[in-house]
């Protein structure tokens, strides 16, 4: 899969604020998404008028800080990892980058306890980076979590050669499980974006007039 292909050159640059993140991460021993995916991420988070927003696995915070650059300039980035020393180096990275503590809200646990505790249809976007095992429960959580109209992005969540190195472990199950939760949801509008390892993005569809309401306009 060639992520970047037919991009404008430098329009994935990354700069010292996340080029300083993403050394940290190399650190930590941390692999962090890749400039396609958080330029992604960015968009998305723009799109959307992103407000409120989750993030499963903070790491050291390279995909917080793209996400944050999309957001409205109130926005909350909600992010969780069970790694506290990752969301520590992730802290002063947001905080020197510019972003107050007022629009953080780092949670250090296990996301399947954390996510059950956040509110319905409160959220704007998902994004989630972590183990696959687990796609198919954060998938169910981010549904519920999201309002009408907002998007969740799962990293990794695509066919591809990684994928196909992981088959008939439960990993790779648990993705296939995901995609077709995706695909057999009426619920969800799929776009697959094939960028860095990959991210399967959902829509939560808009209530729609039924067809009579809609002939009478």
């Amino acid at each position: 899969m060639s992520a970047q292909r037919g991009y404008p050159r430098g329009s994935l640059d990354e700069d010292e604020t996340l080029l300083d993140a993403r050394a940290r991460g190399e650190d930590f021993g941390c692999v962090p998404i890749e400039p396609a995916e958080g330029a992604a991420l960015r968009f998305l988070a723009t799109a959307v008028r992103a407000k409120a927003v989750v993030e499963v696995g903070t790491g050291v915070g390279v995909s917080g800080l793209w996400l944050l650059r999309g957001m409205t300039p109130d926005g909350v980035l909600t992010s969780i990892d069970i790694e506290p020393e990752h969301q520590r180096s992730a802290r002063v990275g947001f905080l020197e980058a510019g972003y107050p503590s007022s629009r953080l809200r780092l949670i250090n646990g296990t996301a399947l306890d954390v996510l059950p505790r956040l509110a319905d249809g409160a959220y704007d976007l998902v994004f989630v980076d972590a183990v696959f095992m687990e796609y198919p429960r954060y998938l169910v959580e981010s549904i519920r979590l999201l309002r009408p109209g907002g998007v969740v992005a799962l990293s990794g969540a695509l066919p591809g050669e990684e994928l196909d190195e992981l088959a008939g472990h439960p990993d790779h199950q648990a993705v296939r499980e995901v995609q077709r939760m995706c695909r057999e949801d009426a619920a969800l509008v799929l776009w697959p974006l094939p960028l860095g390892t990959g991210l399967l993005i959902a829509a939560k569809a808009l209530p729609s007039a039924p067809p009579d309401q809609l002939s009478r306009r």
